[in-house]
């Protein structure tokens, strides 16, 4: 079992900049990929990026260029750093890992972007 806790959420003007953080706990050193989806409201759940172990990184066309995600393994953490921000980013964003045979999601934290 995994366990995951996000953190960083906030309100941004449009153009600014955000970092999100999620810290894995539990059964650590079964995760292979980590990553981020978000939901805005009234809309499906989407990727926006994941991480293999290996580093490598995977972007929603939306936020090439915008969003960089990375990975701390010494300390189980993945981290989205999100700049150029538009008021379409505002969603709940979710951080998730991929175990073998298994999944694990963070309860979310509210990013808002002010235009």
């Amino acid at each position: 079992q995994v366990q995951l806790v996000e953190s960083g959420g906030g309100l941004v003007q449009a153009g600014g900049s955000l970092r999100l953080s999620c810290a894995a706990s539990g059964s650590i050193f079964s995760i292979d990929v980590m990553g981020w989806h978000r939901q805005a409201p009234g809309k499906q759940r989407e990727l926006v990026a994941y991480i293999t172990n290996g580093g490598r990184a995977i972007y929603a066309d939306s936020v090439k260029g915008r969003f960089t995600i990375s990975r701390d393994n010494a300390n189980y953490t993945v981290y989205l750093q999100m700049n150029s921000l538009k008021a379409e980013d505002t969603a709940v964003y979710y951080c998730y890992a991929i175990m073998t045979g298994s999944n694990s999601w963070g309860p979310g934290t509210q990013v808002t972007v002010s235009s």
